[in-house]
This record gives C-alpha cells, sequence and structure tokens, in this order.
C-alpha cells in the first residue's frame, strides 16, 4: 500500500513538472487527468493546429529502462479510444498526435509522435 502511495505522488509531481515544460514550449494545457470511460489521460495540450493526447512517465531512477518503454499496446489503444471520446460532439480542424512526456532525474524528454493509431492496432 505504501508503495502505490509513493508512485501516485511520483506520477503527480511528473504530471506537474510535464505540464510546466508543455507551458514552457507554447503548448496551452486544454485538460489534466481527462478521465473517459476508456481511462485516463494525463494532459491533453494544443499548440498551433496540434491536438497532442500526452501520457507522463516519470522514473526516479533506470533501472526498469527507459519511461516511454512501459506504454505498450494496451495503453495506446485506451489513449487512441479516450480522444475518439474526447472529439464527441465537437469540431476541431487538427492534427492529433499521440506523445509521450518522459520525466526523470535527468530532466525532460518530449517524445512527439511517440505512437501512432495504427501502432495501437
Amino acid at each position: 500500500m505504501a508503495i502505490k502511495g509513493i508512485n501516485r505522488r511520483l506520477g503527480f509531481f511528473g504530471e506537474g513538472k510535464a505540464a510546466k515544460y508543455l507551458k514552457s514550449s507554447g503548448y496551452e494545457i486544454l485538460k489534466r487527468n481527462l478521465r473517459t470511460p476508456f481511462g485516463e489521460v494525463d494532459i491533453v495540450a494544443k499548440r498551433g493546429d496540434v491536438m497532442a493526447f500526452i501520457e507522463v512517465k516519470t522514473r526516479s531512477g533506470d533501472s526498469f529502462g527507459r519511461p516511454s518503454e512501459a506504454v505498450g499496446r494496451d495503453r495506446m489503444k485506451r489513449y487512441v479510444a479516450a480522444a475518439e471520446y474526447f472529439f464527441t460532439g465537437r469540431e476541431c480542424d487538427c492534427t492529433v498526435r499521440f506523445d509521450v512526456v518522459e520525466v526523470t532525474k535527468q530532466g525532460i524528454n518530449h517524445i512527439e509522435n511517440a505512437f501512432t493509431v495504427q501502432d495501437a492496432r
């Protein structure tokens, strides 16, 4: 139980750092912790005509590999379904992108187009 709480705090910390980084990079944060029937999207952000659905992965060490390696096909499928849900009843003349932001002791690594709809299938 204690580890779950530590991981949750680490995740919230990482999401905050990622949101701050994205804002400083010109993104408008539209939603954090978007809850859908398909799961939660950490950050929905827009810059120009690009709408990014962003998974934030935070690690305190590197013993489990790169944080982005933890984004598997199931997570990708949930993000694609969540994005489709987000756009239900909305119009957006934009490009939709799925990004991953890695937050580690070394800093922040924003991976644009980390996966595509085809990757999720």
